[in-house]
């Protein structure tokens, strides 16, 4: 499964076909739901469990998961959509364990911008966008910012990938979390400070 995804999108049609054989119990249906998936969420899982042992039983979590809820997913809504986010939850489910398991918090206090005594910053602060990885569309730059990203503590990581990689909202990265809304959003803050300050040096190279 650690392959690229080379395969087409599915059309709608496509995929309410498959959802009926799917739901019909058909085991041919179920194999074309890895094979066409696997290598799009692999990526996925990868990127929030660093283990690759990890990430594979979550893949594989996700798929036996989705497979026993397929009574409950939506008409309307896309498979792969619905798969993404089982992806992550596995892959949250995990992590989590893990986290507690390590017991430790690490923080990311010294790539928070300075302030001096009367509350101005004590250092120039780069003019980026809110999201470094919006600013940036070249792909040796996009390369970059996933680079630095696995750098950051583990918890500031998670926050960053499920809001700025995978695209959740702060309502769901509170509620994976177990943190309120506001919670994650001063959590994605941070950490996209703490990015700021990573990427600054390496990104003023490419640019000159």
């Amino acid at each position: 499964m650690a392959a690229a995804a080379t395969s087409p999108t599915w059309t709608e049609a496509e995929e309410a076909d498959l959802l009926v054989r799917l739901r019909a119990g058909d085991d041919a249906a179920f194999g074309v739901f890895v094979n066409h998936l696997g290598p799009r969420l692999w990526p996925v899982v990868r990127r929030i469990l660093r283990d690759e042992d990890d990430a594979r039983e979550a893949l594989q979590e996700a798929f036996l998961s989705a497979f026993k809820s397929l009574d409950a997913f939506h008409e309307g809504a896309r498979l792969s959509t619905w798969m993404h986010r089982i992806a992550v939850n596995a892959a949250l489910m995990r992590w989590r364990s893990r986290s507690r398991r390590a017991a430790h918090e690490s923080t990311v206090d010294e790539l928070l911008p300075a302030f001096t005594e009367t509350g101005c910053h004590a250092e120039p602060i780069p003019t980026w966008s809110e999201r470094p990885d919006e600013a940036s569309m070249r792909a040796e730059t996009a390369a970059l910012v996933r680079e630095e990203i696995q750098k950051l503590p583990e918890n500031v990581r998670i926050v960053l990938l499920l809001r700025d990689i995978e695209g959740l909202s702060y309502d769901e990265i509170a509620q994976r979390l177990d943190v309120t809304p506001n919670a994650a959003k001063i959590r994605v803050h941070r950490a996209r400070q703490a990015l700021k300050t990573l990427l600054e040096p390496k990104l003023s190279q490419i640019q000159t």
